[in-house]
């Protein structure tokens, strides 16, 4: 049997790096594109094991080129704007990568004859506000979508299935609840508090971390139980479906931060900072990942206390 060819975008992001280290350890060869100029620092451990390309989705040549030069079997597009908080501020310019970046990417993929599955992956931000607050949500959840980046990705799901209907393109949704680790921007809840604590641990600030609204909860994964998600989408994923990846249950972020300042080796002060606070701010965020579990055989692995502690000493690291 002929080694599976896998496509990342956003390949040296985040979570791309961590597919990528997934799929090479079950046996694909893995391919991808870099934003022009982006680092590579995520990738570097694996970087002479890559097929490479400079890629920026909003170029629909570019993608259809960078597409068949590979002829990949499975597809995962993951490269976005990504961060909920900026996309406030940030609206159009998040529009365009996460709608028409996502819409060039299908463009491109039709032409592929064998391709056999593009997975996207879109967000549980697509649930928005919903009644009652603290209930368990399930793919069958109306979408309601309160910020831009939830916005973006919405349309970017419906782009996705009217593509399935109009050319039969295999795909597949990951509706991706909050997860964290090592690699993560530091304009994600985690890694802000991780650094933080690690720069005053170093003696190079006030022991003071600046924080927003603690008393939300989120449904927090490890990025290495969520890759190991969208591999298994690829693999055993129905096509036109969307999954929930979560860990189905919601963990207050002031329970997170305490876990983390009780690992810090010196005493540290909470401080709110306003312009951390976001508008519209979802108090829960529970996701039902049954789907997940029957379809994929979708298990955690990885503790919260694994993934805090592993990302702390990231941070501990870098600085």
């Amino acid at each position: 049997m002929s080694q599976p060819v896998a496509f990342i975008t956003g390949i040296a992001g985040f979570a791309g790096s961590h597919l990528a280290e997934e799929l090479l350890a079950h046996g694909y060869h893995v391919t991808g594109a870099l934003y022009p100029n982006e680092p590579t620092v995520n990738i570097v451990p694996i970087i002479d094991r890559l097929s490479l390309t400079e890629l920026d989705i909003l170029d629909e040549k570019g993608c259809r080129e960078a597409v068949m030069r590979y002829k990949p079997d499975i597809i995962f597009h993951l490269a976005a704007f990504a961060s909920v908080g900026k996309s406030f501020s940030k609206e159009r310019l998040v529009y365009r990568i996460n709608f028409d970046g996502t819409l060039n990417m299908l463009s491109a993929a039709i032409r592929l004859a064998r391709l056999k599955k593009f997975v996207f992956i879109s967000s549980c931000d697509c649930y928005g506000v919903f009644s009652p607050k603290g209930k368990t949500l399930t793919e069958s959840q109306p979408f309601n979508p309160v910020s831009p980046y939830g916005i973006s990705k919405a349309a970017a799901e419906f782009a996705c299935q009217a593509y399935v209907k109009r050319y039969e393109l295999p795909v597949v949704i990951s509706r991706s609840f909050n997860h964290s680790g090592p690699r993560q921007s530091r304009d994600f809840v985690i890694p802000s508090f991780a650094r933080q604590i690690a720069v005053i641990e170093k003696g190079r600030a006030k022991p003071v971390i600046k924080v927003g609204d603690l008393s939300v909860r989120r449904d927090l994964s490890d990025v290495r139980d969520i890759v190991r998600g969208y591999r298994l989408l690829a693999e055993k994923g129905r096509v036109s479906q969307a999954y929930n990846l979560c860990s189905g249950r919601a963990v207050a972020i002031s329970s997170v931060l305490n876990t983390m300042l009780r690992s810090a080796s010196k005493k540290i002060i909470v401080k709110t900072d306003p312009a951390r606070l976001r508008p519209n701010d979802i108090p829960t965020l529970r996701g039902d990942n049954g789907l997940a579990t029957r379809d994929l055989g979708y298990k955690a692995r990885f503790s919260l206390n694994q993934t805090i502690r592993d990302t702390v000493d990231y941070w501990r690291g870098k600085i």
